[in-house]
Parts: C-alpha cells; sequence; structure tokens
C-alpha cells in the first residue's frame, strides 16, 4: 500500500493508536498537523486516525482528519457540529457573473418567521426546525463557507455523471455551512465542564449532536433556495449534502470526523479554493481510511500568514476577480486575502492522492462563477420572485 504510516518510534510510547496518513510526498503537509494525530492517537480509547490530503492543523485537534475510539471526544468534532457542502442544479437562461453576482442576497441577515414570514424560501422548511434554533437560520457564516453558482466543467466519469443528471455546462449552487452557533453552544456546554474531556453521557451528546447536524442539512437548503429564489430560479433538491464535522457510531466505537467527508460509497463535493476548480467524487474508502475523505484543498497558510501575504501580493479587485473569471462577493477585504486561492493547498495535488489511494474517483470538476461569502459592501437584498409562499418554520 502506498498511503503512509507514521512510524511507531514517533508516537508517543504509552499511544497504542495507528496513525495513517493518505498523502503523497508531493502533498503539503505541515508537520504541526501531523503532531496533532500524534497527540490524538496517544488518547485513551482511540484506535486508529486516518489523516486526509488536505490535512491540517486546527484548534486542538488536526483538521482533515477522521479519528476512531472507544471513547467520544467532542473536542474532536469542534464547535461547527453539522457542517458540510451540498450540490443544487439549478436552471438559468443566461449565467452572466457581472449580472448574477449583484443579485445574490443578504446571506447575512437570518429569516426571521414573522418578519420573513412570506420569503419563498420557507417552502424547504417542512415541519419544525430542529433544536427549535432560529437564530442564523438562512445565514452563510463566515471563514470558509460560502455559496457558489458554478458550472460543470469536465465530465470525468460519464455513467456517474449522467447517474447525477448531470452534463457539461450545466450549473450547480454549492453551498458550504454549518450549524450557525447550535454547534458552538453544543460543545461550549460540554467544555465548560469538562473541557477536552469525554463526554460523561454519549447519548446526551449524541442527541444533541444530531440536531445540529440535521439543522446544518436544513440550513443548506434554506441558503440554496433563497439565492435560487433571488436568481429568478426554482429550488431543487441536493444531489450532494455530505457533512464533515460529525461522529458517527460504527462497528461499536465512535468515529469522529473534522473535516472529513463520510467515504462509503457517498458522492461528495470536494471544494477548491474561490479560484480553482472543485470535485465531485464518487468515494469508496476503507476501514484503513476510517471510511472517510478529504473534504477540500485544505489551508498551507494560517489566515494571520495569509492576510500578511496577501496583502503584499495581491489588490483586493485581483481577489474580486479570480484568474478563472469568476466573481467573489465579499464586503469584508480581510477575509478577501485571509480565504485567497494562494491560501490553499492545490486541489489537484489533493485528488491525485484520493485517486492513488483508490479513495475516491473523480465524477466531474466544475469552475466557480459567483462564490458568495459576505455581502458587497452597500448592497442590498433583493426579495425573491412573487407568488411563491411558503409555510413559515416553526419552532
Amino acid at each position: 500500500m502506498s498511503e503512509h504510516h507514521l512510524p511507531r518510534e514517533s508516537l508517543p510510547s504509552s499511544a497504542p493508536a495507528t496513525v495513517t496518513v493518505f498523502a503523497s510526498p508531493a502533498s503539503w503537509i505541515e508537520s504541526d498537523a501531523l503532531t496533532q494525530c500524534q497527540q490524538v492517537a496517544a488518547l485513551d480509547g482511540m484506535i486508529h486516525v486516518a489523516a486526509m490530503p488536505d490535512l491540517h492543523p486546527g484548534k486542538g485537534a488536526p483538521i482533515g482528519a477522521a479519528m476512531a475510539s472507544t471513547v467520544l471526544y467532542p473536542f474532536l468534532v469542534g464547535s461547527d457540529i453539522g457542517c458540510g457542502i451540498a450540490v443544487f442544479p439549478i436552471k438559468l437562461k443566461r449565467a452572466v457573473p457581472e449580472r448574477l453576482a449583484s443579485r445574490f442576497p443578504d446571506l447575512d441577515r437570518a429569516l426571521d418567521p414573522e418578519r420573513d414570514a412570506d420569503d419563498p424560501a420557507w417552502v424547504v422548511v417542512e415541519g419544525d426546525v430542529p433544536a427549535g434554533h432560529l437564530e442564523g437560520l438562512g445565514t452563510v457564516g463566515r471563514g470558509n463557507h460560502f455559496v457558489e453558482l458554478a458550472r460543470v466543467d469536465t465530465i470525468l466519469d460519464a455513467g456517474h455523471a449522467a447517474r447525477l443528471g448531470l452534463n457539461a455546462g450545466d450549473l450547480v449552487l454549492i453551498v458550504h455551512s454549518g450549524s450557525r452557533g447550535l454547534g458552538e453552544r453544543i460543545l461550549r456546554a460540554h467544555t465548560e465542564v469538562h473541557g477536552a474531556g469525554a463526554a460523561p453521557d454519549p447519548a446526551a451528546y449524541l442527541a444533541m449532536h444530531d440536531e445540529a447536524v440535521r439543522w446544518g442539512s436544513l440550513n443548506r437548503r434554506v441558503l440554496a433556495a433563497r439565492v435560487a429564489y433571488a436568481l429568478g430560479a426554482e429550488p431543487s433538491e441536493p444531489i450532494v449534502d455530505e457533512c464533515h464535522n460529525l461522529v458517527e457510531v460504527r462497528d461499536g466505537v465512535y468515529l469522529h470526523r473534522k473535516g472529513a467527508a463520510s467515504g462509503d460509497g457517498r458522492d461528495v463535493l470536494v471544494a477548491g479554493t474561490r479560484g480553482t476548480a472543485s470535485y465531485l467524487v464518487a468515494a469508496h474508502a476503507g476501514p484503513e481510511a476510517n471510511h472517510s475523505v478529504a473534504h477540500g484543498a485544505g489551508r498551507k497558510m494560517s489566515r494571520a500568514d495569509a492576510l500578511r501575504r496577501g496583502r503584499a501580493k495581491h489588490t483586493v479587485e485581483e481577489l474580486r476577480r479570480t484568474p478563472v473569471g469568476s466573481l467573489v462577493v465579499c464586503g469584508e477585504r480581510q477575509l478577501l486575502f485571509e480565504e485567497a486561492p494562494t491560501a490553499y493547498k492545490r486541489i489537484e495535488q489533493v485528488i491525485a492522492d484520493l485517486v492513488e489511494h483508490r479513495l475516491a474517483t473523480p465524477v466531474v470538476s466544475t469552475i466557480p462563477l459567483v462564490t458568495y461569502k459576505t455581502p458587497d459592501l452597500g448592497s442590498t437584498s433583493r426579495p425573491g420572485p412573487r407568488g411563491h409562499r411558503g409555510a413559515r418554520g416553526r419552532s
């Protein structure tokens, strides 16, 4: 096998866990991220740590890793429980980035059941909102989250693409967002008492965790519906919706995923940067990879480094118009620099590593047309088309 096992002598002597890094020598893997994998391997009950090719350091735990343990550790999932990426087909008569960018709604403005009772996006909310968490519903968040209008570029597996209904030139909405404060609330309640320790009542944590996962999936649907209506289209069902921050009980153990998507027979959108392609892949990862695949390109610079280097290398206008001709809607200059394409690893290398290690097969690539990060300064939200009314969300 070509994956790289960290040598046993590199692990703490008390660590029974194995660590496997699914990356080639050509991949950019920071030593701090490997150190974090070793630290996780030393935790009580840890069995196996599988590090993906997008591995990079996180706050207390690596991002881009799947970690199997007999003990449930909430901090390994982190605060954005339920974060994931969904793909929605969308039909538009003309896809002119300059015209469409100005029509994106204000996705910092949450939907309110009373104030926005007539917003057509409510049509995707069926029944109660998970956990009754209305705060932030329909908002995208910050950091690396985004809503992107993209075009299917290259068909890499014609049969699989046909089963998904995708053809070259088709348009899709790619939505990357999480649980918008709900997961943070859940983690904070744990850490205030137990710090980075194990969950004393795994069933109670999992019940709250599962609500956050459902909330994140619902929010991605609401975001897609808001954007579809604003662009003059009808919302659609997602053809992909995979969470990459969660824990699942599998084969009697807790499988924690932090920036790693489920890889056992699922279709996964592995996000590139806002100036490069993304790849929809058919994942088929086995137990050695903890049934997981990468979720994106993965950062190669910290936000502070990206900000410092980006200001010296790029202008704001260069970052708003990408090398592939797409537009980035982002009113926060600092975030533009932090999220510059150069702050991330090469998505092509990440995909090559997944293929080399037989974790996934590429199906199609997508190219961004408009990527929404935050409202443009001075922009105003446009209402959806009249005549579309949905039931209000209930708490």
